[in-house]
């Protein structure tokens, strides 16, 4: 019976592994899959156009929860419901780590050191 425990520790344990090598992003694969996404959020993911999120340089956490909250209608914008219906866990991670790796715009200038009189 112990003998049956360590297999079955031993079988979690290689799942557990496997499923986080499956899930982890690869930039490469997720900014050939990024095309579709380039018309509104821009080819690096700066987009120019206010009504579209920038998603350049965004948290690899974040992008990944926000499309899968897209996927499942956790979140309600009817163009990125449907972008992302047919999105696998895999192209969902490969798109947040492209954008993640990218540099991100921003449109307010840093801020300056505020003069004492």
């Amino acid at each position: 019976m112990n003998r049956n425990r360590h297999r079955v520790l031993l079988a979690l344990l290689l799942g557990l592994v496997m499923g986080s090598v499956q899930a982890a992003g690869d930039p490469v694969a997720g900014q050939k899959k990024a095309q579709a996404c380039a018309a509104c959020h821009g080819a690096d993911g700066n987009s120019t156009v206010p009504l579209y999120p920038k998603l350049a340089g965004q948290y690899r956490d974040y992008l990944e929860h926000a499309l899968k909250a897209y996927k499942t209608g956790e979140r309600k914008n009817p163009i990125m419901v449907g972008m992302a219906a047919s999105l696998s866990d895999q192209d969902i991670a490969d798109l947040a780590a492209w954008y993640a790796s990218q540099k991100g715009l921003y449109d307010t200038p840093e801020p300056t050191a505020v003069k004492k009189p």
